[in-house]
């Protein structure tokens, strides 16, 4: 027995099913959201048309430009972790030899060393 999957374009501005070969999907982005939008060839000029003017007076980004989910930039002081794990270990503080160093931790050997 064969199996078939049928992908069906459908309008997302009012349901209506699209036939073969027929409307585009639209990515943009506003906002830092990135989006896209299946739309009828009509509503696909419909769109342009709208947001030409803007389009028009923008300054194109590249793609470095954007940044993706991932990590933050890190936002506190550079800090020695070799040198906190060192302290902490001779403190009496448990921390493991990789990863994230709990911030009480950090406190403490900061308040130790005057920092």
């Amino acid at each position: 027995m064969a199996r078939k999957i049928v992908y069906q374009l459908v309008d997302d501005l009012d349901g209506t099913l699209l036939a073969e070969g027929e409307g585009e999907t639209i990515q943009f982005s506003i906002d830092g959201n990135d989006l896209e939008i299946d739309l009828s060839n009509d509503h696909a000029k419909l769109f342009r048309a709208a947001t030409q003017k803007y389009v028009k007076a923008a300054r194109p980004v590249g793609k470095s430009g954007r940044r993706g989910p991932g990590r933050s930039a890190q936002s506190g002081p550079k800090r020695d972790l070799g040198a906190i794990r060192a302290w902490a270990s001779e403190n009496g503080y448990t921390v493991s030899s990789r990863g994230r160093i709990p911030n009480a931790v950090i406190e403490a050997y900061e308040a130790a060393n005057g920092k």
